[in-house]
């Protein structure tokens, strides 16, 4: 629980300085198809940070391995969606898009380990 806390206050601090970042340092460095990208990984990476940080707090309460599964997902998801993104939207080398759709799945499986731990358990 403590490790998973950690890691989306960690997320939410990168997602606003890579925000920042984007739109301040890329402006005019990457084409307007990169910071559309780099836009998109941010945006992940804040939803899903949040959803790390609610899956870790519910932890406390449901003590299920589901909940667990949820928040790592929900973390390689970021690591993979939006880690890939903000590389393709600097390099536009395609391989990295292709990962993308893996942080895709995974987000998905976080979200229906997490509701199904929910619905399963309160």
């Amino acid at each position: 629980m403590k490790f998973l806390l950690i890691a989306a206050v960690m997320n939410g601090f990168l997602s606003v300085a890579l925000g920042a970042f984007g739109a301040h340092g890329l402006e005019g460095k990457v084409s307007e198809k990169g910071l559309d990208q780099w836009g998109k990984a941010v945006d992940y990476q804040m939803f899903h940070t949040m959803a790390l940080f609610g899956t870790a707090l519910l932890m406390g309460r449901i003590q299920a391995g589901m909940m667990t599964g949820a928040g790592w997902f929900f973390l390689i998801g970021i690591l993979l969606f939006s880690g890939s993104l903000y590389i393709y939207a600097v390099t536009e080398i395609k391989t990295f898009a292709m990962i993308t759709p893996l942080g895709g799945l995974s987000f998905l499986i976080g979200w229906i380990l997490l509701g199904y731990a929910i619905i399963k358990h309160l």
